[in-house]
């Protein structure tokens, strides 16, 4: 690190990748206003792909160029940037802080080899970007650590670095170390000492920002004081990681370890995920060609960060689920490449941005498509044959047209109208699926209806696009509710789900309250007689039939019993009794909700020879089950969820509390890993509708939930009241 030979490659011309081992694939992770997409515009400046405005030729930005993004003034999607630095394609991936959009996150760490984090040094390090580190130390991707906003009034690196050591580091203190210094300048208008440079701490080496260019020189005297002690704990950080054995003992002694051997070392460390360097970024000044920073970060990408060829094997089976080989990062071996996010243009179609992992992916070729695995999101399992259009490399609104995309690279494939989000391509003659990665699951439920006619005879259109964009929605055609139910993971991938439907499919909706699905069921038992008698001079009706109804343990459905004596009501009408009476049922007898558990028992009754019908006596016993209602208390019955709330121990006591608050039993807890907590408890549906907002702010955006349908039990008086009040005013 320190090394002074770069090149940047030319801006206006796609970065291209003949081989696996010029290719990094690094991904952006921090929380909503970390810097990230700032940082990816200082580094494509650096790299020579964008002007100095930030823009490409177009005029546009290169990262939240989507005009929902300017709306919202906040990245919601995934943003692929690939820039060329000293012979080396990266693609940088611009994933969103904020939570709602963890499912861009997901896809992005699945097309990455590393993860850069990204941390404001004024805001610190929130829990949920402590449980993205965590993950990735879970499966040993290897990480780096950026700070940003060092401009900032707030802004303390020295104190950063520690809060990293401590949070990241938490397992190994010496694995997360700084690799420059800052070099400060004078003090400005404000007060403020700006960061003006870097000292680097291997190379003993400054890197003097002050002039607006990155000029290197020898340091002064007091800036070697303040290099020593640093420099001394990176070299003994590194030399712990390092495979050379007597390294350490040779450094012990006063050897000098030479500056090649500590910085292959580090590199090694870096690429096998068992150490975290730290470094800072600032975007350009005015004028200037780099930002602070940034040569190095990109020196320590392209020399540290693994190739795809260091990526572990892939796991492939055959569409039916036949065990396959593994397959390697090989652009000889056979295809295996994934969709990682799904994306329309009004003027292209569907757009796929594709990870190959095996082989090479040519133009105008046919390929398998495999979906499986997310059936429950509405995404049904596939298995087609398709033609793929036109590669690209994408660069803001830009698709830079490309001849082929090898293994380990990421490239736009246009025209495939059946590949969704985590499908698989494969050789047509050797079809191959990869397990799609674990997707978060959509619980804040979004029940909408067409604005108009012309909007409803588009609304199932637009919804199947928008789903196959994007598998951390789900659809749901509700059966119970008649509600047309979008699950999302919060208020803003709401907002921009419908966003998106207005503005990309023309379709407007208008958001309905949601509803969960209640039951009724009796109270007790009771008796009922429906009396259907109608002449109106021709061809008369007539049906009488006597019922009794009584409540049965839940779970029970609906009973039908015929104890009809000596012929009241003739055998050919009483499936017709028992038909009117299940369709009442399923109306409702007292709020409009299904009737349940209940016993159902056709005692007597009386026929006419000539006007009873089937219709007639399906009417009589609807209306027997209408009066036996109208003289039993009838119960609502409201289903019960099985909550699995994930917490760190810390929060423990505000979620069970909120839970209390919301009619929640608390069933058990137990320990989930080190410093987190599960609780279990069984709550009423309907005051867990906002439940995925409302646990972000109980526990400052570190909790996670599961859901899962346990029954359905009685509601209590008061709030059923309150139903039946509201049912009766049509609200």
């Amino acid at each position: 690190m320190g090394a002074t030979s770069h090149q940047a490659g030319a801006a206006g011309r796609a970065p291209a990748a003949d081989r696996p081992s010029s290719l990094r694939n690094v991904v952006l992770v921090g929380h909503s206003g970390a810097g990230k997409t700032t940082l990816v515009e200082a580094l494509a400046l650096t790299a020579g792909a964008v002007n100095r405005a930030g823009r490409v030729e177009d005029g546009t930005a290169v990262s939240d160029y989507d005009e929902i993004e300017h709306r919202q003034q906040r990245s919601v999607q995934l943003s692929l940037v690939p820039v060329e630095w000293a012979g080396i394609k990266i693609n940088i991936l611009d994933t969103p802080g904020y939570a709602d959009f963890v499912g861009e996150l997901r896809a992005g760490l699945r097309a990455a080899d590393a993860a850069l984090f990204v941390v404001s040094s004024s805001d610190g390090i929130d829990g949920a970007t402590r449980m993205v580190w965590d993950e990735c130390a879970a499966v040993g991707m290897p990480r780096a650590i950026v700070v940003t906003h060092l401009e900032a009034a707030r802004a303390d690196y020295a104190q950063m670095t520690t809060v990293c050591g401590e949070i990241f580091g938490a397992d190994d203190p010496d694995a997360v170390i700084p690799l420059y210094l800052p070099l400060y300048g004078p003090p400005g208008p404000d007060g403020h000492t700006p960061v003006a440079g870097l000292l680097g701490l291997l190379s003993r080496r400054v890197y003097d920002y002050t002039s607006g260019e990155r000029v290197e020189r020898d340091p002064e005297p007091a800036e070697l004081d303040l290099i020593s002690d640093a420099r001394s704990r990176l070299i003994e950080g590194i030399i712990a990681e390092s495979e050379d054995e007597s390294l350490m003992d040779r450094y012990l002694g006063g050897e000098d370890i030479d500056f090649k051997t500590l910085v292959d070392d580090l590199e090694r460390a870096v690429a096998r995920g068992t150490f975290h360097p730290v470094l800072m970024a600032a975007p350009a000044a005015d004028g200037a060609r780099q930002g602070l920073g940034t040569v190095e970060l990109l020196e320590l990408i392209t020399g540290a960060f693994p190739t795809p060829l260091e990526r572990a094997a892939v796991s492939v089976t055959a569409p039916d689920g036949a065990e396959r080989p593994e397959v390697t990062c090989d652009p000889d071996g056979p295809l295996v490449a994934e969709v990682v996010k799904t994306s329309s243009d009004p003027y292209v179609g569907r757009v796929s941005l594709v990870r190959v992992f095996s082989g090479t992916l040519r133009p105008e070729e046919t390929v398998h498509v495999s979906g499986h695995g997310l059936a429950d999101r509405g995404h049904e399992d596939h298995d087609v044959d398709e033609r793929i259009g036109t590669l690209a490399s994408p660069f803001g609104k830009q698709q830079r047209t490309l001849t082929q995309v090898i293994a380990g690279d990421l490239a736009c494939v246009a025209k495939l109208t059946r590949a969704e989000t985590g499908d698989t391509l494969s050789a047509k003659d050797r079809p191959l699926l990869m397990e799609p990665w674990p997707m978060p699951d959509p619980l804040l439920p979004l029940a909408i209806a067409a604005h108009s006619k012309a909007d409803e005879d588009k609304l199932s259109q637009g919804l199947a696009r928008l789903v196959a964009e994007d598998p951390t929605m789900r659809l749901e055609q509700n059966p119970d509710t008649h509600q047309v139910v979008l699950w999302c993971l919060g208020e803003a991938h709401q907002d921009v789900a419908l966003e998106r439907l207005r503005s990309r499919y023309g379709v407007q909706v208008d958001p309905v309250p949601h509803k969960v699905s209640l039951r009724e069921t009796f109270g007790a038992k009771a008796s009922g007689r429906g009396r259907h008698v109608k002449q109106s001079g021709g061809h008369g009706q007539f049906a009488i039939c006597e019922i009794e109804v009584e409540p049965l343990p839940p779970g029970s459905g609906i009973e039908f019993v015929d104890k009809v004596v000596g012929g009241a009501v003739p055998r050919q009408f009483i499936p017709s009794v028992e038909k009117g009476v299940r369709t009442q049922a399923a109306r409702g007898v007292a709020a409009g909700h299904p009737l349940v558990d209940v016993r159902i028992t056709l005692l007597d009754g009386k026929a006419h020879s000539v006007d009873s019908s089937d219709a007639a006596f399906q009417t009589a016993g609807a209306l027997a089950l209408r009066e036996a209602a109208a003289e039993a208390r009838i119960h609502l019955l409201e289903p019960v969820a099985e909550l699995s709330v994930l917490v760190p121990d810390e929060y423990v006591g505000p979620v069970m509390s909120d839970l209390a608050g919301r009619r929640g039993r608390v069933v058990g807890t137990e320990q989930a890993g080190a410093g987190r907590t599960e609780v279990r408890a069984e709550i009423p549906e309907i005051e867990i509708g906002r439940y995925a907002v409302e646990l972000r702010s109980v526990s400052h955006g570190t909790g996670r939930f599961t859901r899962a349908y346990a029954r359905h039990e009685p509601m209590p008086p008061q709030i059923a009241d309150k139903v039946r009040e509201q049912a009766e005013k049509g609200i």
